[in-house]
């Protein structure tokens, strides 16, 4: 999915998080690429996969401000990355930091992000 052609330049003055526009598309790019094989590889692992799911639907949806989209981002590849607090691998807790970013966006997002669940 390209998501070049969804955002005007201006979108992105303001954001202390990215430098450019192509930063930011890189990283989408980058969440594209690389979340479904995580979620075919874990997904029965771990008890947010449709949580990931909903967060991956809002920030593809083009009515969502840049800069929430910019938390999304961050926190999916925090999910996606094998370089974590707690290491993936570790059974048990492997996944306890990833539930955690996970967690606090949804607390954050709360009730906007319902519509993406299910879809």
């Amino acid at each position: 999915m390209n998501y070049k052609d969804d955002y005007n330049d201006d979108v992105l003055e303001g954001a202390a998080e990215y430098n450019s526009r192509e930063e930011f598309d890189r990283d989408v790019e980058y969440v594209d690429e690389n979340l479904w094989t995580k979620l075919e590889r874990v997904g029965k692992k771990i008890s947010f996969a449709e949580d990931v799911m909903a967060l991956y639907r809002y920030l593809i949806d083009i009515d969502i401000s840049w800069y929430r989209k910019t938390i999304v981002v961050f926190a999916l590849i925090y999910f996606i990355s094998p370089i974590d607090a707690i290491p993936d691998l570790a059974p048990l807790f492997g996944y306890m930091d990833d539930l955690g970013v996970i967690t606090a966006l949804l607390k954050y997002l709360g009730s906007e992000l319902i519509p993406y669940y299910g879809k």
